[in-house]
């Protein structure tokens, strides 16, 4: 693996269950196992699967040469009752308006990331379904 291809992050634990993490050098993040006091560390997960396919549909609509006006993404899971409590099945919406945009570019896009280029959606447990719904403004 070259290191190019390499990621290293440092959580620094910061009291209770909270900790500050991020790349070294890199802007920080807050994480509150609790969920008290910042985002819990499945729900971080969530964001980070939203932003991750988002920055791919945004990219992908870019290359199509539409331009976006407004994009948001709401993203949910189920997790199962018994430990470890991993997701069991994640949902996304796209929200989505821009110039000349249309339902199949959208579709397209979104397609394109939760099958092929998002990273973290690719590397949660392929066993874990994962639904999409595309709602055009």
């Amino acid at each position: 693996m070259t290191e190019a291809n390499q990621r290293h992050a440092v959580l620094d634990w910061t009291g209770g269950l909270r900790f500050t993490a991020g790349a070294p050098g890199g802007p920080q993040l807050y994480l509150d196992g609790d969920g008290k006091e910042a985002p819990s560390p499945v729900t971080v997960l969530l964001c980070a699967a939203g932003a991750c396919s988002g920055a791919d549909v945004v990219s992908v609509l870019e290359k199509k040469r539409l331009k976006l006006t407004r994009f948001q993404i709401e993203v949910g899971g189920r997790r199962a009752e018994d430990y470890p409590k991993r997701y069991v099945e994640l949902w996304l919406t796209f929200r989505l308006a821009g110039e000349g945009l249309t339902e199949p570019a959208a579709r397209r896009a979104v397609d394109l990331s939760v099958q092929k280029y998002c990273s973290v959606l690719l590397s949660l447990n392929p066993d874990i379904p994962i639904k999409t719904e595309i709602i055009i403004e």
